[in-house]
C-alpha cells in the first residue's frame, strides 16, 4: 500500500467522501429517488450521465493495451498495466451508477428471472459484465506475466470495446421517440468520444505517476500518444459535424432540437465541448513540438475529458427538454425532493431538473471511491512489483 502511505491525507479525505456518499446513497434507498431532482419529466440525471462518462473512460485504457498485443504496436506494451488498471476501475464506476440509479437495487435480480432480449438496457447489462471480467482476466494474466493469454484475451479485449460503447449508444439511438437521440450515428459519435476521453485520461494519470516516481513513461511514447488522441479528437468532430449538418439541413425534422442544442438551456455545455474540448486541443495536439511538452497535453487532456462529460450532459438533457407528448398533464416541476419535503407536488406543462445535494454527494464518493480502488491496485500491482 505504498500509494496510500504517501499520499495518506489524499486518501483520508477521499475515505470520508466515500463513507458520505455511502450514507446518502442509503438515504436514497429509504426513501427512493424523490430525494433526487429526477422526476417523471426528466427520468434520467446525473447517474446515468457519469454512467456515459465513466464507460467512455475505460475505453482508452483497454483500447490501448489491447492494441499491443492485436496490432503489434510493441510501444503501447510498456503502458499496457496501468492502462488496464484505469480501465478495470473505471468500468466498475460504470456499472455502480447503473445500479444507483434503479432506486429499488434490491429487485436488481429480476434482470436474470425475467430478462427482456429486445431491450438494449438488457444487453448493456451483458456486455458490461463481459467487459469487466475481460478487464480482471487481462488483469491477472498480465501480473504473472502469460504473455500467451494475454495474446489470446486481446482479441476479444478490442472488439468488446469498441462493442460496449456501442451498446450503451443504442440505448439512446433506437429510442424513437426522442428527436435529440433517435439516430444511426449515435454509436459512432461514442466510441469516438470514447477514445477521446479514455486516452485522454489514460495520458493525465501517466503523466501524475511519472511525476510522482511510481511509473516512467518515456517522453516519446506520451507524444506518440498525444498523436493517436489527435487523430480521435478529429474523428469525433467529424461525427458531430455530420450530425449537426444533417439536423440543419433546410426542411431537417431535427431542426428544434438543433436550435435547443445550440441556443437553449444545453447551450453552454454544447459550446464548450466544441470550442474548448475539440477545436483547442486539436490546434493544440496537431503540431508534433507542442506533442513533447507534457504541460501542453496535459492542458489538452484536462480539456478533451472536460468536454466530453459535457458532451455526455448535452446528449443526455436535450432530448427531455421537449416532452413525447406536448401539453400532457402531470409532469412534476422542479426538484421532486422539494415535493417529498413540503409534502406537496407542483405540476406544469414542461420538465425541468437540476441534482440535488444527495446525487452530487453519491457521485462524489463514487468518483473517490474509483480513486482509491486505482491506488490500491497500482501499489499492488505496479509499486510492489516493482521494487520485487
Amino acid at each position: 500500500m505504498e500509494l496510500i502511505k504517501r499520499y495518506k491525507v489524499l486518501a483520508a479525505i477521499l475515505a470520508v467522501v466515500v463513507a458520505v456518499g455511502v450514507g446518502c446513497w442509503v438515504y436514497q434507498l429509504i426513501f427512493g429517488l424523490t430525494v433526487t431532482g429526477m422526476n417523471n419529466g426528466t427520468s434520467w440525471g446525473l447517474y446515468i450521465t457519469n454512467f456515459m462518462f465513466f464507460v467512455g473512460l475505460s475505453a482508452g485504457g483497454l483500447i490501448v493495451a489491447s492494441s499491443a498485443s492485436v496490432f503489434h504496436i510493441t510501444k503501447f506494451k510498456a503502458v499496457a498495466l496501468p492502462a488496464i488498471i484505469l480501465s478495470t476501475v473505471c468500468i466498475c464506476a460504470a456499472g455502480m451508477f447503473v445500479l444507483i440509479d434503479l432506486g429499488g437495487i434490491q429487485r436488481v435480480w429480476r434482470i436474470l428471472t425475467g430478462p427482456n432480449p429486445t431491450s438494449p438496457l438488457l444487453w448493456d447489462v451483458c456486455v458490461i459484465t463481459c467487459y469487466l471480467i475481460i478487464n480482471v482476466l487481462y488483469l491477472v494474466f498480465m501480473t504473472r506475466g502469460n504473455q500467451h493469454a494475454v495474446s489470446i484475451v486481446s482479441r476479444f479485449a478490442l472488439p468488446c470495446a469498441i462493442l460496449v460503447h456501442s451498446v450503451t449508444a443504442w440505448i439512446f439511438g433506437l429510442e424513437a421517440a426522442k428527436e435529440g437521440w433517435y439516430t444511426a450515428i449515435m454509436a459512432p459519435i461514442f466510441v469516438a468520444s470514447a477514445m477521446d476521453s479514455g486516452l485522454a485520461l489514460l495520458l493525465v494519470v501517466l503523466g501524475i505517476l511519472k511525476k510522482a516516481g511510481i511509473y516512467d513513461t518515456s517522453r516519446e511514447l506520451m507524444a506518440m500518444l498525444a498523436g493517436l488522441l489527435c487523430t480521435c479528437v478529429a474523428v469525433d468532430a467529424f461525427f458531430i459535424f455530420c450530425e449537426v449538418l444533417t439536423m440543419a439541413y433546410p426542411g431537417a425534422a431535427g431542426a428544434e432540437t438543433l436550435a435547443l442544442l445550440t441556443t437553449g438551456p444545453t447551450a453552454p455545455f454544447f459550446w464548450f465541448e466544441i470550442i474548448c474540448g475539440l477545436v483547442v486541443p486539436f490546434c493544440i495536439l496537431v503540431f508534433a513540438k507542442n506533442r513533447q511538452s507534457a504541460v501542453l497535453v496535459n492542458v489538452a487532456c484536462v480539456l478533451i475529458v472536460v468536454g466530453v462529460f459535457c458532451k455526455r450532459i448535452w446528449l443526455l438533457f436535450t432530448a427531455f427538454i421537449v416532452p413525447n407528448v406536448m401539453g400532457a398533464p402531470g409532469i412534476i416541476s422542479g426538484s421532486s425532493e422539494a415535493a417529498h419535503a413540503t409534502g406537496t407536488a407542483s405540476f406544469a406543462v414542461l420538465s425541468s431538473y437540476a441534482p440535488t445535494p444527495i446525487e452530487i454527494l453519491v457521485v462524489a464518493g463514487v468518483i473517490s471511491l474509483v480513486i482509491l480502488a486505482f491506488m490500491v491496485l497500482a501499489s499492488k500491482l505496479i509499486v510492489d512489483r516493482r521494487e520485487k
